[in-house]
C-alpha cells in the first residue's frame, strides 16, 4: 500500500516538471515574470499590483501586461502556444470576438464558439513545405557547385585566352606597320601616275573645248557678217536682239559698238578674241532660232469658210498677240516683263561634253602601278582590322575578368545573358551586370531602368541584391533604377516586377547561384 503513493508522488512531480504553470496569454519564456506567491510589476516597470488583479478583465498597467489572456487592455498581446505549429502573438482586442485567431482556439475560450484545432494539420503542412524548400535548396546547391567548377574552368580559359592575344597583339602591330609602309611606298608611284594621268585629261578637255569654241565663234561670225564682207558691223549685231545689254528688248547702236570693241566693225580675228568672248553665252545661232520659231500660221480665204464666231475670228494684221501678253500689266498694275529664255545647248552640245567628262583608261605602266597599291591597302586593311578585332577581344575579356561574380564566380555564367518576364502591359528583359529595360508589350520603344551599378545586399549577404542605376529620366522625376532581389532555385527566372514607387523598379531573380548549404533541419525547430 506505501508503494503506490509513492509512485503517484513520483508521477505529479514529473508532470510539475513539464507542464510550467502560468496565466492564461502568457509565453513560456515569460512565465517567470507571473508568480502568484508575489505582486506583479508591470513589464515597463510602470505600476506593481497584486497578482489575483491579473487577467481580472481590468487594465492596471500601462503597457497591458497585466492582462495577457483577457481583452481589456487595447495595447496588450496575447500569446497562443500552438502546439503542433509555431507559436505567435495576437492582439488582446481579438481574444474573445468570435474569431478562432490562434490555430489551438485558446483565444476563444470564453466566447462560447467552438473552433477545431488546426494546429497539427498546419504543422504537417509547414513540414511539408519546408522539407521540399530543403529539398530545392539541396538540388539548387549541388548545381551551384557544378556553376563553380563551370566557373573556375571559365575563367582559366578567359585568362589563358587574354594572356594570348596580349601576347599575339605586339606581332601584329609590327605587322601592320610593316604592311602601312609598303602602303605608302606603294600609293606614292600611284599617285605621281595619277596626277599625270589626270592632268593630260584636263589638258586634253581644255583643248578640246577651246577648239569646239572657236569653230562655234568661226560659224558665228559667218552667220553675222551678212554680207560676207569679211567683217561684222554695228548694223549686222543690232540684228540679233538676244544681245541686249541693258534688257530693254533691243540692242542699240552704243550697246552693239561696246560689244564690238567700241569699233564700228571687227574681222574675224578679232571677233574671236574680243567680241566672242563678250557675245557667246546669249549669242543664239540662226539654225537654233530657225528651229525654236513657231509654225507660221496658214492664210485661208474667208470666202470660202464657214461663218465663225467673233471671239474665233483671226486677229487684225496690225494685232501682235505676243507682243500683247508681254505688256499685259501684273497685279499691281504694272507691265510685266517678259524674259527671253537663254539659249539652252543642243543635245549633240550635251553630248560631246558629256564624252569629254569620261576620262580615259589609264595605260598600262599606271593601270598596272594601282593594282598594287590597291593590293597593298587591301593587306593593310585586312591585317589592321584583325588589330582592331584582336584590341576589341582583349577590351571585354578584362571587362568581363573584372567583375565581381560571387565568392567562388558562381554568377559568372549569367554575364552575356538575359531573362524576360511579360506582364499584361510590359516585356521586362534583365541583362546581368548590363542593364535592366522595359518594352510596351504591343509595340513602342524600350526604356531603360537602369545599368549595372553594384552589389547592394547587406554587409552579410552582398550577393543578394544587384543595383542598375542611371537610367532613362522619368517626366520631371529622378532617373529611373532597379533593385534585383536574388533567391536560390533550380531554374534561373525573374519572377515577378514591380514599381514600390515612382521610377524605381524592384525585380526578384531566381538562380542556384544564390542557394547555400542547407542545414539538416530536426522537428523541434518548428
Amino acid at each position: 500500500m506505501l508503494l503506490l503513493p509513492l509512485v503517484l508522488y513520483l508521477l505529479s512531480g514529473l508532470a510539475s516538471s513539464v507542464e510550467v504553470k502560468r496565466p492564461r496569454g502568457v509565453s513560456l519564456t515569460n512565465h517567470y515574470f507571473y508568480d502568484e506567491s508575489k505582486p506583479f510589476t508591470c513589464l515597463d516597470g510602470s505600476a506593481t499590483i497584486a497578482f489575483d488583479r491579473v487577467n481580472d478583465d481590468y487594465c492596471d498597467c500601462k503597457d497591458g501586461s497585466d492582462e495577457p489572456g483577457t481583452a481589456a487592455c487595447p495595447n496588450g498581446r496575447f500569446h497562443c502556444s500552438n502546439a503542433g505549429y509555431r507559436p505567435q502573438y495576437i492582439p488582446s482586442s481579438r481574444v474573445n470576438d468570435g474569431i478562432c485567431d490562434c490555430c489551438d482556439t485558446t483565444d476563444e475560450y470564453n466566447s462560447g464558439i467552438v473552433c477545431e484545432n488546426t494546429c497539427k494539420e498546419m504543422g504537417r503542412k509547414e513540414r511539408e513545405a519546408l522539407k521540399q524548400q530543403a529539398e530545392m535548396a539541396r538540388e539548387g546547391f549541388e548545381l551551384k557547385k557544378t556553376l563553380i567548377e563551370e566557373a573556375s574552368k571559365r575563367k582559366e580559359e578567359k585568362q589563358r585566352k587574354l594572356q594570348e592575344l596580349q601576347e599575339g597583339k605586339k606581332s601584329v602591330e609590327e605587322q601592320v606597320e610593316t604592311l602601312r609602309s609598303l602602303k605608302e611606298a606603294a600609293e606614292k608611284p600611284e599617285k605621281e601616275a595619277k596626277d599625270i594621268h589626270q592632268n593630260a585629261w584636263e589638258e586634253q578637255k581644255s583643248a578640246e573645248r577651246a577648239k569646239r569654241d572657236q569653230a562655234k565663234a568661226g560659224e558665228a561670225f559667218q552667220e553675222l557678217d551678212d554680207n560676207a564682207d569679211g567683217v561684222v558691223s554695228v548694223a549686222e549685231l543690232q540684228a540679233h536682239t538676244e544681245l541686249d545689254v541693258d534688257g530693254d528688248g533691243v540692242l542699240s547702236e552704243t550697246e552693239a559698238q561696246t560689244l564690238l570693241g567700241n569699233s564700228l566693225q571687227v574681222d574675224a580675228a578679232s571677233f574671236q578674241d574680243t567680241v566672242w568672248v563678250a557675245i557667246k553665252e546669249k549669242y543664239k545661232a540662226e539654225s537654233l532660232a530657225d528651229a525654236q520659231l513657231p509654225p507660221a500660221p496658214v492664210e485661208e480665204d474667208p470666202d470660202t469658210q464657214p461663218d465663225t464666231p467673233v471671239d474665233q475670228l483671226p486677229p487684225d494684221e496690225d494685232y501682235d498677240e505676243e507682243e500683247e501678253e508681254e505688256e499685259e500689266p501684273d497685279e499691281d498694275g504694272n507691265d510685266e516683263e517678259v524674259k527671253v529664255p537663254s539659249p539652252k545647248p543642243s543635245s549633240d552640245d550635251k553630248a560631246v561634253e558629256d564624252e569629254l567628262e569620261k576620262m580615259p583608261p589609264y595605260d598600262e605602266a599606271t593601270q598596272a602601278l594601282i593594282d598594287a597599291a590597291q593590293k597593298a591597302r587591301e593587306q593593310f586593311e585586312e591585317v589592321e582590322k584583325s588589330l582592331k578585332e584582336m584590341e576589341e577581344s582583349i577590351r571585354s575579356l578584362e571587362k568581363e575578368i573584372s567583375f565581381d561574380f560571387g565568392p567562388h564566380g558562381e554568377f559568372s555564367y549569367l554575364y552575356g545573358q538575359c531573362y524576360e518576364l511579360t506582364t499584361n502591359e510590359y516585356i521586362y528583359r534583365l541583362c546581368p551586370f548590363n542593364r535592366v529595360s522595359q518594352k510596351p508589350k504591343h509595340g513602342g520603344s524600350e526604356t531603360s531602368l537602369g545599368t549595372w551599378g553594384s552589389w547592394a545586399g547587406p554587409d552579410d549577404h552582398k550577393f543578394s541584391v544587384m543595383k542598375y542605376e542611371h537610367g532613362t529620366g522619368c517626366w520631371q522625376g529622378p532617373n529611373r533604377s532597379t533593385t534585383v532581389k536574388l533567391s536560390c532555385g533550380k531554374e534561373t527566372v525573374v519572377t515577378v516586377t514591380t514599381e514600390p514607387s515612382r521610377c524605381e523598379y524592384m525585380m526578384e531573380f531566381v538562380t542556384p547561384a544564390a542557394c547555400h548549404e542547407p542545414k539538416e533541419l530536426n522537428h523541434d525547430e518548428l
